[in-house]
């Protein structure tokens, strides 16, 4: 296996910048022209990618399906997950126009598929890889038809043992060998900050062999600029246009002020990351001459007269001999009267 996926010129993995997907998913509420403002907030905040989600709702749901306790909260207790699903669907016209939008304003165009016939939409489209969505991971119908498209696939694990997501690692690369990135992820909406658990994202990355992200669900950006520090390749983050609409989603959600504090963040994060050597950079050259000492006299000190430690301190600057040599200085004999103070150089000495 590719130890990154290689999506044009961009390639996501280890070394390389992360790989940011600004995730609209479905706070379109159905809305074409709302789809698009998520499109234009997301490449002016400097994502690489905005991702929807496809899918065609009976293929989803059974309609005795509940929702989950989050969408309870957020939308109307009388409607069914079905009929929630169906509102919020887009047509294969919508893709083409949020597909032919997104090529407007410079932005990668993705959508995690939840059936077979979205799948293959997509395909047609030419997404440059497939998302399979954490509730699908033990869904090997779906994850077999995904990964014969032979596109590189971020698999997303939330609620998931290890070994659930080993086997589904097994399933996809039985016909697909382009690239898998593990994402960590928390499925709570919004997650607390105690239960994300970023360590393993570690332990998958050493346990998989693949390299791995992070799909945030957390409010804020704290826990995400933590995940990039840890070495997530790729953050996934929803956003909204406001948390105030209506929606399952829209609350955990960034806004657009926010979405852009997050790139922000998370591009000084991996900038700060640097090299695994220890050493002084350039700009530290200076401070360093300054803030480090030398040796120097204690007191006034006579010429000839055979040094020991009292006679000796330590001072700025380091333009002398270093304090890390004093065993060498001490028994030699100074050449010349030195003043109190005086920084200490090797002419001083004989």
């Amino acid at each position: 296996m590719k130890p990154f996926l290689q999506i044009g010129r961009r390639r996501i993995g280890p070394g390389q910048p992360c790989f940011i997907i600004a995730e609209a998913g479905v706070n379109h509420n159905g809305h074409l022209g709302r789809a698009r403002q998520l499109i234009r907030v997301a490449a002016e905040a400097g994502a690489d990618a905005v991702k929807f989600q496809s899918f065609k709702a009976e293929r989803v749901a059974h309609q005795e399906a509940p929702k989950a306790p989050y969408q309870l909260r957020h939308t109307a207790r009388t409607e069914s997950q079905l009929e929630m699903l169906k509102r919020l669907e887009l047509s294969p016209r919508a893709h083409q126009e949020l597909k032919k939008c997104c090529r407007t304003y410079g932005i990668l165009f993705l959508s995690t598929p939840f059936d077979e016939e979205s799948a293959d939409l997509l395909d047609g489209l030419g997404v440059p890889l497939f998302k399979i969505p954490s509730g699908e991971i033990t869904n090997w119908l779906l994850i077999e038809h995904i990964a014969r498209k032979g596109k590189p696939i971020l698999l997303s694990t939330g609620m998931s043992y290890l070994q659930e997501v080993k086997e589904a690692v097994r399933e996809i690369r039985r016909v697909n060998r382009r690239g898998i990135v593990a994402l960590h992820c928390t499925s709570v909406y919004p997650a607390a900050p105690q239960d994300v658990h970023l360590r393993a994202m570690i332990t998958m990355a050493q346990t998989l062999k693949l390299p791995v992200g992070y799909s945030d669900h957390t409010p804020g950006i704290e826990v995400s600029l933590a995940a990039v520090a840890l070495g997530a390749c790729v953050i996934e983050k929803h956003f909204t246009l406001s948390k105030n609409l209506p929606g399952p989603d829209h609350k955990a959600s960034l806004e657009p002020h926010e979405l852009k504090a997050l790139i922000r963040g998370i591009r000084t994060v991996e900038a700060s990351l640097g090299k695994t050597v220890k050493e002084p950079v350039k700009a530290e050259w200076e401070n360093r001459r300054i803030a480090r000492r030398s040796l120097a006299a204690a007191q006034t000190i006579a010429a000839g007269v055979r040094l020991d430690r009292s006679l000796l301190t330590a001072l700025r600057p380091a333009s002398g001999i270093a304090p890390t040599l004093l065993e060498k200085v001490i028994g030699r004999t100074t050449a010349r009267t030195l003043a109190a103070r005086h920084i200490v150089t090797w002419k001083d000495l004989r």
